[in-house]
């Protein structure tokens, strides 16, 4: 039987003032770090723990089976990471302003997150979990919700008609979240 390898640990490092030569990151822990820009670098089966990602763009990144704890993502940029394998999870996190603009999120997990005005538009969804998330002005617009459980989520505002909601599961008080359009008033 083999041992799983034990994560490198990368503790309270700024990136943005190294000359970093590394590319690629197999099998990391992040801790307390900071970087400038994640554009062109590839994370693999990654791990960042209280790091501050803020305003960072992942053009042309790699982000495979790559988790977040506690980490504030507040506006980063994640529509221009490749598509192939992207997999990410998020665990308490501040994900206000950031963007996930037409990305495929299918293996992708939300937990315990702040994500208000975030941008969904035309992403994939469709088998992302989440749980106990914040929506507040988040934008979802031709974005596949098909069977998400959002029944622990709220202050959500989808449009069916914009939106593909096929199975998706919602709570009967959220009812208005999804007819918000209609001006109606439900009782």
């Amino acid at each position: 039987m083999s041992k799983l390898k034990q994560k490198e640990q990368l503790k309270n490092i700024d990136f943005s003032s190294l000359k970093e030569e590394r590319e690629r990151f197999d099998n990391c822990e992040f801790i307390n770090c900071i970087f400038s820009d994640l554009s062109n670098l590839s994370f693999l089966d990654c791990d960042f723990r209280n790091c501050d990602l803020s305003n960072l763009k992942t053009t042309s990144s790699r982000l495979q089976n790559v988790s977040y704890f506690d980490c504030k993502l507040v506006g980063h940029n994640f529509s221009g990471a490749i598509d192939f394998a992207l997999e990410l999870h998020f665990e308490n996190c501040i994900l206000d302003y950031a963007t996930f603009d037409r990305k495929k999120l299918n293996k992708s997990s939300f937990k315990n997150c702040k994500i208000h005005a975030a941008n969904f538009t035309q992403a994939d969804l469709s088998k992302t979990t989440f749980t106990n998330c914040d929506f507040l002005e988040s934008l979802f617009d031709t974005t596949n919700l098909s069977t998400v459980d959002l029944t622990t989520c709220k202050n959500f505002l989808i449009d069916p008609e914009l939106n593909n909601i096929k199975k998706a599961k919602f709570l009967m008080q959220d009812l208005p979240n999804l007819l918000y359009r209609h001006d109606i008033i439900i009782e």
